[in-house]
């Protein structure tokens, strides 16, 4: 007899609102029934009673660099460890996302991801595809980003004088095509030498591209939207301050309907006026929560950790050794509590944002959405918004809590 499972007692959050007294039942790792009432339970079901929680779809997070000490260039297993650690956190599925490096630092990474989306542990988030934040970026805006590993889309298989190791442009971009169906999203800035095409030529074979780290004016990045470009990095930081008179691509992104915004919504990288400026702008459609997690997310204020092989320290963001900004230390659950808290957003608007409208950009059919027929990513809340269980595919990936609630198997 096929197993089934009962989430009861918990308020559901449906794609336009939250319901109570229903069941949730999964059955061969999809949602079958949000039951008022449910059948007598067979011998191998398992019921969770799980009043005062929420029951939300799993969080997808497409800009993620690492967590619990794991950087995802480190190499193969970091990548593993940090699949399986993100379902402590609410995460099903994620797109690993690197700094720019050498193409051989880059195979090695793409390789990593391909391995990870061929065999993928049952208790590991999902990953969607790479998330590369290229080489193709404006030094002006680079961060944290290795300046000396930057290049230039037109200049080919020339290497720039001053560059860090012997590699081009062209050496890159080969790495890429070879391992295409393993790139989800990549970052590049549009007002770069070539950079048009080079939108236009990926987005064409089915990569997604991204404007970020970027000085763009609003003409280039209109420019770069016309020829494919449909989704924009960590809106608002590494890019021009946004005026009246000079819109530049923050107001580009949020006058384009065609264009999904990844917004960092930690507290600390984008004021929450602005978080709810873009979403009155875009609509929860078209903005996407991200972490920018890096390796230090997860861990003590005062950790040391990596992010691409450069130290970082744990503070209230992740900082390199001259205190320049290098991401988040955030995951997502807490960046859906930032949202629901200090952003005021509505809570089936928070699961839009970090959940539904990701899932759908990434190509995740029936992800993302409590309804029947959708697969049984769900991350289950207590009265604060932690996580206390994480569910991918029907599978129980993660459960931790002092109030840990108690399954009963019935006999």
């Amino acid at each position: 007899m096929t197993e089934r499972v009962f989430l009861s007692g918990a308020s559901l959050v449906l794609p336009d609102r939250i319901v109570t007294g229903r069941t949730l039942v999964i059955e061969n790792g999809r949602i079958v029934d949000l039951a008022e009432q449910t059948s007598a339970p067979g011998p191998s079901d398992i019921r969770f009673e799980l009043p005062g929680h929420l029951i939300v779809p799993a969080f997808v997070d497409v800009h993620v660099h690492g967590v619990a000490g794991h950087d995802t260039l480190d190499s193969t297993e970091a990548l593993a460890a940090i699949a399986e650690t993100l379902p402590r956190y609410g995460v099903a599925a994620f797109c690993p996302t690197s700094v720019a490096c050498s193409p051989d630092e880059l195979r090695a990474f793409l390789r990593g991801v391909g391995d990870l989306r061929a065999s993928r542990r049952a208790v590991a988030a999902r990953v969607i595809g790479a998330h590369i934040e290229s080489n193709f970026i404006n030094p002006d805006y680079n961060g944290a980003q290795p300046a000396a590993c930057l290049r230039v889309p037109a200049d080919g298989r020339r290497v720039p004088e001053g560059a860090e190791g012997d590699y081009s442009a062209a050496d890159i971009l080969d790495v890429i095509e070879a391992h295409r169906s393993d790139v989800g999203i990549i970052t590049l800035a549009p007002e770069l030498p070539g950079a048009i095409d080079l939108v236009r030529s990926m987005s064409a074979a089915g990569v997604r591209v991204s404007m970020g780290h970027s000085g763009a004016t609003s003409e280039q990045a209109d420019e770069a939207i016309a020829a494919g470009a449909c989704h924009a990095t960590h809106l608002f930081n590494r890019m021009p301050p946004m005026t009246h008179r000079a819109p530049g691509l923050a107001g580009a992104v949020l006058a384009s309907d065609a264009v999904a915004a990844e917004i960092i919504a930690d507290g600390q990288h984008v004021h929450p006026t602005f978080v709810q400026m873009a979403i009155a702008a875009k609509g929860k459609s078209r903005v996407i929560a991200i972490s920018d997690g890096t390796a230090g997310s997860g861990l003590a204020v005062g950790s040391r950790a990596k992010l691409g092989g450069r130290p970082i320290t744990v503070a209230e963001v992740a900082r390199l050794e001259d205190g320049t900004s290098a991401g988040s230390v955030a995951t997502l659950d807490r960046v859906f509590r930032v949202l629901v808290g200090s952003c005021g957003v509505d809570i089936c608007d928070a699961v839009h944002l970090c959940a539904t409208t990701p899932a759908r950009e990434l190509g995740l059919r029936g992800h993302g959405s409590i309804a029947p027929g959708a697969t049984a990513d769900l991350a289950v809340l207590d009265a604060g918004l932690s996580v206390v269980q994480t569910w991918i595919g029907g599978v129980l990936a993660w459960c931790g809590t002092s109030d840990k609630p108690d399954p009963s198997t019935s006999s």
